[in-house]
């Protein structure tokens, strides 16, 4: 799964099955239309190639994602750390934060995030 990838169109399209699934494919369809001035040939197209990745399924119409949202964001932050950074946490948050600052907030949630897994 760590191979997974959708492009910024087809992540958008991928947050209307998330937010509403289960959901049938025609109301998809319209969906698209509304939100991305699709059509249905175009949504069944792009539907059928994130089936065959295989983050969603559509069973006899209702499509359902095979994994969550939050899954899939978590795969892709692994993988781009992993390939950019060899895999080193510390040196990904030294690159970030070089040119962003951190909220004290977030660095309490980070300190919280260490401290539980420090449990384990």
């Amino acid at each position: 799964m760590s191979n997974l990838q959708m492009g910024p169109i087809e992540s958008r399209f991928a947050d209307i099955i998330w937010q509403n699934e289960p959901i049938s494919s025609s109301s998809l369809a319209k969906y698209s239309l509304e939100q991305l001035g699709w059509k249905k040939t175009t949504s069944y197209t792009v539907l059928k190639r994130l089936c065959d990745k295989g983050i969603f399924q559509n069973i006899k119409g209702t499509v359902t994602s095979l994994i969550s949202k939050q899954e899939f964001y978590s795969l892709q932050s692994e993988k781009f750390v992993e390939e950019a950074f060899h895999g080193s946490l510390p040196a990904f948050l030294t690159a970030f934060t070089a040119r962003k600052s951190l909220t004290s907030e977030e660095v309490d949630h980070l300190r919280s995030i260490i401290a539980e897994y420090d449990k384990q």
